[in-house]
């Protein structure tokens, strides 16, 4: 019987701790990349709009029916002080494809943007970025959260809207 009570209350234990929510950078650190405007965020999901791509993930075996494709690490939002580098992939459609599958995904570098940012009721920032340079990319809504996590949504005017989940880092330093 003791033991029974005792494995109980450790599952339950384990079970709280589990459930407690991530925290990918600490209070003082975020506020310094937000102060700065110098930041990264790196996706690890990516969340299509596009039915036909939903049906097609679906259709799939061993595939859950949630509308999220996990990615590798490495796709990433780059704000620097007069530099925007974008790397994400793209999952939807294209109303104007190109020949050169390089330029289906969002991979571009920007030097003349606008950014805009906001705290919203419950603390989280709101960067509204506009690249100036990019023909095809209206605007990116970049959303980050007290604990780190943060949402990325593209609106662009040549393929339907994605939006990617992940979080902020800060910017690597080259050697």
């Amino acid at each position: 019987m003791k033991n029974t009570v005792l494995m109980s209350v450790m599952f339950l234990l384990t079970f709280l701790f589990s459930c407690t929510s991530q925290t990918y950078v600490d209070e003082k650190s975020l506020d310094q990349f937000i102060n700065s405007n110098e930041l990264t965020f790196m996706a690890k999901r990516a969340n299509p709009t596009n039915f036909d791509v939903i049906n097609v993930m679906n259709s799939m075996p061993n595939n859950n029916s949630a509308r999220m494709l996990n990615l590798d690490y490495g796709y990433s939002v780059v704000l620097k002080d007069k530099e925007l580098t974008v790397n994400l992939p793209y999952f939807g459609r294209l109303f104007n494809p190109s020949y050169d599958t390089s330029k289906n995904s969002y991979n571009f570098t920007s030097k003349d943007f606008t950014i805009s940012k906001v705290q919203n009721k419950k603390g989280n920032w709101v960067y509204t970025i506009s690249p100036k340079d990019q023909n095809n990319i209206k605007v990116i809504y970049l959303e980050i959260f007290k604990n780190g996590a943060a949402f990325v949504s593209i609106d662009s005017s040549d393929r339907q809207a994605i939006s990617y989940d992940g979080y902020i880092m800060k910017n690597e330093t080259n050697k």
